[in-house]
């Protein structure tokens, strides 16, 4: 019996079996990175700096959320571990001119 199939239909079926694969190497990755918190030590004279610690924070790639005490002078920043690090958001505060380190973890 021969097979009816073209060699385009061939190349489909390969493309698709590819784009499948992709599909489940990428659909897992994630599961691989951890979600993390830090409590960040920051310096905060009024509100317009707790604005600007939150605001930077949250602009990082992997940030999911940033509470900022003004009473503590911490963030407490929950992020992907995947996608950032405690060093990453320590040189965003340093780049708009504040001190960040690490409280807790």
């Amino acid at each position: 019996m021969r097979c009816n199939r073209s060699k385009g239909d061939a190349m489909k079926i390969q493309l698709a079996i590819l784009a499948m694969a992709a599909v489940l190497l990428t659909g897992t990755a994630p599961a691989l990175a951890a979600q993390r918190s830090v409590t960040l030590g920051v310096d905060l004279w009024c509100s317009s700096c707790a604005f600007i610690v939150k605001r930077t924070l949250e602009r990082v790639e992997g940030v999911r959320d940033v509470a900022v005490s003004t009473k503590r002078e911490t963030a407490t920043v929950t992020y992907d571990d995947g996608r950032t690090n405690v060093a990453i958001l320590t040189r965003a505060m340093a780049a708009v001119g504040m001190r960040a380190e690490v409280v807790a973890e």
